[in-house]
């Protein structure tokens, strides 16, 4: 799997992606681990294999605000804290059980320092995460909670399905029975 989303990008050689391949060790989560925990530097990356993993913080009143669902065939870590190498502020948790694919923040560096492919693959994936966050940005500031959820049942079935009410209530930035207000009057 983590091999042929490698391939897709059409960057690096099948060498290249072998050896990115090898560097990885396997590591499971069950549900309700962490990934990263609040406080902690986050110095690996995961590809996940099987799974749904979510990315949150605690509010200064103490909520627990869902910003990132991540499935299978994605790349997830804290990544501020990867790249400023400092604590993060974000929890990552296994909603469901998790395998993952880890490689380390140094083997990575190893890969970049020793390939231009390597290297344009982190950029373009950088540019990649750094899109998401945007088009995020502007659908919780531009849209209403319906368009939101619209959004996400078009373009993202599986978080409408697998996703416990609560956190997708949280992700969509409303309450949970505001959420369910707009399924019910969606369903109708």
């Amino acid at each position: 799997m983590m091999r042929n989303y490698l391939k897709s990008f059409d960057l690096l050689t099948d060498e290249e992606v072998e050896t990115f391949v090898q560097m990885t060790r396997p590591k499971s989560l069950k549900k309700g681990d962490f990934f990263v925990k609040e406080g902690t530097t986050s110095n690996e990356i995961a590809f996940v294999v099987s799974g749904t993993l979510r990315s949150f913080y605690y509010s200064s009143n103490s909520d627990e605000i869902t910003y990132c669902l991540t499935f299978a065939n994605s790349f997830m870590t804290a990544y501020s804290s990867l790249i400023l190498g400092t604590p993060t502020n974000e929890n990552i948790e296994a909603l469901t059980d998790v395998e993952l694919l880890v490689i380390t923040k140094d083997q990575l560096r190893s890969l970049e320092s020793s390939s231009v492919n390597a290297l344009r693959f982190s950029k373009l994936m950088a540019e990649h995460e750094y899109i998401k966050l945007e088009q995020r940005i502007f659908l919780l500031q531009k849209e209403t909670a319906e368009t939101r959820y619209q959004d996400l049942v078009r373009n993202h079935p599986a978080y409408i399905q697998s996703v416990p009410l609560v956190h997708l209530a949280s992700y969509l930035g409303i309450s949970q029975r505001h959420l369910s207000r707009i399924r019910k009057a969606k369903s109708h």
